[in-house]
């Protein structure tokens, strides 16, 4: 199995990606372990002199004036874990929680933090025995960090609490460790605060909404560029020196896309036969654009990502020089306005897919194909509500659109009176890249079976490799009524894999 090694530095989202989605194991560099010794050796030094120093000898938050006696302060780190474990809700899945403790052990091995080794190998234990704490889904305002999801996984390596064991079954999260050989760690100073002050979650669901977006992104062309063959559009529209002269680089990687797609079509070009229309409609005509668009907000995402992914977020810090400072780098601000700006992005190129499905359906726009893609038009209702589905899904984009961000609410007796909201965006882009990709299939369905209706025209090669797989995975094609709802859930599964991509690929070679 594929082990990632964790140092003071250098994780990419390729490793979140392999601990949280494909179980890689985790181990601890050596550098790691040198760095973690020594910042729990400042840390120490700190907790026996008589000043009190944030986090190692006073209590958190607004609480943070009390001065903590040495025989309380493993009770507090105990506490602090113990109290702030208070989600509530349904649990959030086993690969946000995976992503979310690899991160915190990701930092925790910086040594910026003041953990001592020990805890750190735990943590690694916990991941690499399939042991994955119950998480739920609200609890975190997104500053402080993801304080409640974060603390319900410190609260499972104390051995207390509800985990999820490799099998799959809910068991004590204390019996699940004395299983695998796990001792439960006894916290000490600053410790327990370490382990609850980063922005994990969201930095996680954000790693793997931008992996799935990838996909669906090229997936989008793809859909585009065969709605576009149904419908006997123009190809002239993604000639590379349309799309030169306004320099953005993702439209012109859209372009590409459509227009290898589109290669050897016999069926583009026709907008000038039966009924002469001088451009397409925006939908088809504007599909670089926009989808364009979304490409480079996903870069300046991804840039993000990887600062984040650098940082040491954590309050107070252990710096270089030896001093122990607080600071409010925990502000999950950066990583919460891109989960916002790629939900925005996703419900516009949704939006855009819908438009296309619909011209698709409707004779009077569809350039000659039965009404809803009809076998016997009137007897036949077609692909009528498989659109219906489409456009709900496309309002609750719309609604998920309206950013976490712009949002706050003071806590804490007005300490943190100020937050991101940057985990509430976080679980609404999951949704919104589950609906996407949903939306995505029924352009799919429609599209794949109006090329198929376009009798004596040939498709290019691109499409007619897509037409088969897609076929071959229990999507089926033209003819009259039947259960719809087994082939959209055919075609979502097709497009959400990868399959889609990887059809055309095997024509065109790697997609932009």
């Amino acid at each position: 199995m594929h082990t990632v090694v964790v140092g003071t530095s250098g994780v990419t989202a390729s490793d979140v990606l392999a601990v949280a989605r494909g179980g890689a194991r985790v181990d601890l560099s050596a550098e790691a372990v040198a760095a973690l010794a020594a910042s729990r050796g400042i840390v120490d030094a700190l907790a026996a002199k008589p000043d009190p120093v944030y986090g190692v000898s006073t209590g958190f938050g607004a609480l943070a004036t009390r001065h903590i006696s040495p025989d309380l302060r493993a009770r507090l780190q105990r506490n602090i874990v113990r109290s702030h474990a208070a989600g509530m809700g349904p649990r959030v899945e086993r690969e946000v929680v995976r992503a979310l403790m690899f991160l915190r052990l990701k930092t925790v091995c910086s040594g910026r933090t003041g953990v001592r080794p020990e805890v750190a190998r735990t943590m690694a234990d916990v991941l690499n025995a399939g042991i994955t704490p119950v998480v739920h889904a609200y609890g975190s305002l997104g500053c402080s960090g993801d304080l409640a999801p974060l603390s319900h996984c410190a609260l499972a390596l104390m051995g207390e609490g509800e985990a999820e064991g490799p099998d799959g079954s809910l068991r004590p999260a204390g019996e699940l460790l004395a299983e695998h050989g796990i001792r439960p760690v006894e916290l000490r100073e600053k410790e327990g605060l370490a382990l609850l002050n980063g922005t994990d979650g969201m930095l996680g669901m954000l790693i793997m909404a931008l992996a799935d977006l990838e996909n669906l992104y090229k997936s989008a062309d793809v859909t585009a560029a065969l709605s576009l063959e149904a419908l006997l559009g123009t190809d002239r529209v993604l000639a590379p020196e349309l799309h030169a002269i306004r320099p953005h680089p993702g439209q012109a990687t859209s372009a590409a896309n459509m227009l290898a797609v589109l290669k050897g079509s016999g069926l583009t070009g026709h907008h000038q036969d039966d009924a002469p229309r001088v451009q397409d409609a925006y939908s088809v005509r504007c599909a670089p654009q926009v989808a364009g668009a979304g490409r480079d907000t996903l870069a300046h995402a991804r840039l993000v990502a990887e600062r984040e992914l650098a940082a040491a977020v954590d309050n107070p810090v252990v710096l270089p020089d030896g001093r122990v400072e607080s600071n409010g780098n925990f502000h999950g601000a950066p990583v919460a306005y891109v989960l916002d700006f790629l939900a925005i992005a996703v419900a516009d190129l949704a939006s855009i897919a819908e438009r296309r499905t619909d011209r698709l359906l409707d004779k009077n726009r569809s350039h000659g194909l039965p009404p809803f893609l009809a076998d016997d038009a009137g007897v036949d209702s077609g692909l009528m509500i498989a659109q219906y589905t489409q456009a709900a899904l496309v309002g609750e984009l719309k609604r998920l659109a309206v950013p976490a961000s712009a949002d706050s609410i003071p806590s804490s007796a007005m300490q943190e009176d100020h937050v991101s909201m940057g985990w509430s965006a976080a679980r609404k882009l999951r949704t919104a890249v589950d609906d996407l990709t949903r939306v995505l299939a029924v352009e799919l369905y429609a599209a794949t079976r109006a090329v198929e209706l376009r009798e004596g025209l040939t498709p290019a090669p691109a499409t007619r490799a897509v037409i088969e797989a897609v076929r071959e995975a229990g999507v089926g094609g033209p003819g009259p009524d039947r259960y719809l709802a087994p082939d959209l859930a055919a075609a979502e599964a097709f497009v959400r894999d990868g399959r889609l991509v990887a059809a055309v690929e095997t024509v065109t070679g790697p997609l932009g």
